[in-house]
């Protein structure tokens, strides 16, 4: 166990980055499916923009790979496309 002050600090406040990092990215990857599932064209190009922050913001804060999220965003656009 932790035997300084800041070393029990940081294991507080990583406890809370791991929680709200999960939270981010499960919140993510619901509004990625529920993306995938709309049929209606103007409804996707509407939720698309908001994914698409999501995932830059996921990437940005090294919570996903940049890659992966350049990945989702351009097959997410592309299925928007496609409808």
């Amino acid at each position: 166990m932790a035997n300084h002050k800041s070393a029990l600090k940081r294991i507080r406040s990583n406890e809370s980055k791991r929680l709200r990092n999960k939270y981010q990215h499960k919140t993510t990857r619901n509004a990625v499916r529920d993306l995938r599932t709309v049929e209606d064209k103007k409804e996707a190009e509407g939720k698309l923009g908001n994914v698409i922050s999501m995932l830059d913001k996921l990437a940005k804060n090294n919570i996903i790979h940049k890659n992966k999220a350049a990945n989702l965003k351009s097959k997410l656009t592309k299925h928007v496309a496609a409808l």
